[in-house]
């Protein structure tokens, strides 16, 4: 039972993910019917998919991973995962753009007790030479909410409309927060690792320590700049493929979410686990794998995008979407490696505080400004030229993660 459990805790975490992803992919899936009825722009709607959204959630998230560090983190994530149950389903009585983005507020304030302390807990289940594959593992949470939200979201879209899309995905987030606590056991702090008894700094402390790394740093900076691209291009996709393309709301659930919810699962997956057997030769192939991932995945990006019908789009967009997520777990794991586990899911906050107001913040609400920008001269097609303009964040990532890899020159996964 000691070597199942920990699987089981890291299975209903993954639920708790899921649902905490799938949130975020249904206002992307339905991103068009809502522009159509509350009356946005294309700035509005990246405001209220990212930049509200992520404010928030970065902003709370360190504060709340400092408690996570210090209190029972399964009560944390319990408790986030209520409030931002009862948030989305407050997506679905909005009546303007301040409703929505008031209540994207909500959702990201909730959802900032998500992840952070997760990634602590599975720590403390999974010793340093397994983390790599267990956080990928965990990650998959973003492929299975994607397929999840496209297939639920389209079909209750289409029968009962978006707004009851939200408000029944408000049910099964209460319930699992009720459970939660009954399943997940709470983890003595460190058991896996040398350093247990290493004491607790004060936030600034950590907040310091984080800064004053160059390795953890530089991890940060070339995990954001390759999130830019993955999350822009996951939020905007499918209205690229419906408004420029001409694809119907129901073929994009049918046959879009399920392809890149599998693509974006083998880039997640198979990063995570290449990462654990590659950098027992070197730390260095925890930030090279994304960058060589990256290098494949731009001239298929170009392609996808510049194709004229949605068909061709959806196959050519197969490989690069799922690329462009292969950052994640590596960049996860070493954090993970690198910092003792007093502060682990304070530094995972951090590095989600940088990573979600660069990418889930900035990326579509940048998408959305240029589309806009380009409207008067290229009509519908102005979303094709936004996408067009993450071209550069390609080469950024690419660079960002080559130079964390020149300061991650090691020969095992311990600190």
């Amino acid at each position: 039972m000691k070597r199942i459990y920990p699987y089981v805790v890291l299975g209903v975490l993954l639920v708790v993910y899921v649902l905490n992803y799938l949130d975020r992919q249904l206002v992307s899936i339905l991103a068009e019917p809502i522009k159509k009825e509350l009356g946005l722009t294309d700035t509005q709607l990246g405001l209220v998919t990212g930049l509200m959204f992520a404010l928030f959630y970065t902003l709370f998230g360190i504060p709340v991973a400092w408690l996570a560090d210090r209190t029972r983190r399964t009560t944390i994530v319990a408790i986030g995962c209520g409030v931002w149950s009862l948030f989305t389903a407050a997506c679905g009585f909005a009546g303007n753009f301040v409703h929505l983005a008031l209540a994207r507020i909500g959702v990201g304030v909730g959802e900032a007790g998500g992840v952070p302390p997760s990634y602590a807990i599975l720590s403390d289940y999974f010793p340093a030479q397994r983390r790599g594959l267990a956080m990928s593992l965990y990650s998959l949470g973003i492929p299975l909410g994607t397929l999840t939200g496209g297939l639920y979201g389209t079909f209750v879209a289409a029968h009962y409309g978006w707004r009851a899309a939200f408000i029944g995905l408000a049910v099964p987030g209460v319930l699992i927060a009720l459970a939660l606590p009954f399943l997940v056991r709470e983890p003595t702090r460190g058991g896996l690792d040398a350093d247990a008894a290493e004491p607790q700094p004060p936030l600034l402390t950590s907040l310091a320590l984080f800064v004053k790394s160059p390795r953890l740093v530089l991890v940060t900076l070339g995990c954001a700049f390759s999130a830019v691209v993955g999350y822009s291009l996951q939020t905007w996709s499918p209205a690229f493929l419906m408004r420029v393309q001409g694809a119907t709301l129901q073929e994009v659930g049918a046959y879009y979410s399920p392809l890149i919810a599998v693509s974006v699962g083998c880039g997640i997956f198979g990063s995570g686990w290449l990462v654990d057997r590659l950098s027992k030769s070197s730390l260095k192939w925890y930030p090279l794998v994304p960058a060589a991932a990256f290098v494949i995945a731009l001239p298929l990006f170009y392609a996808a995008v510049s194709a004229k019908d949605w068909r061709t789009s959806v196959l050519l967009l197969i490989i690069p979407q799922g690329l462009t997520f292969t950052y994640l777990a590596p960049a996860i794991a070493i954090v993970q490696n690198l910092v003792p586990a007093s502060r682990r899911a304070t530094t995972s906050a951090m590095l989600l505080f940088v990573l979600n107001l660069m990418a889930v913040g900035c990326g579509p609400l940048y998408v959305g400004f240029v589309s806009d920008l380009a409207k008067p001269q290229y009509g519908v097609e102005s979303l094709r030229i936004a996408l067009y303009a993450l071209l550069p964040f390609f080469v950024i990532g690419i660079g960002a993660n080559w130079l964390a890899s020149r300061k991650l020159d090691g020969t095992a996964v311990t600190r």
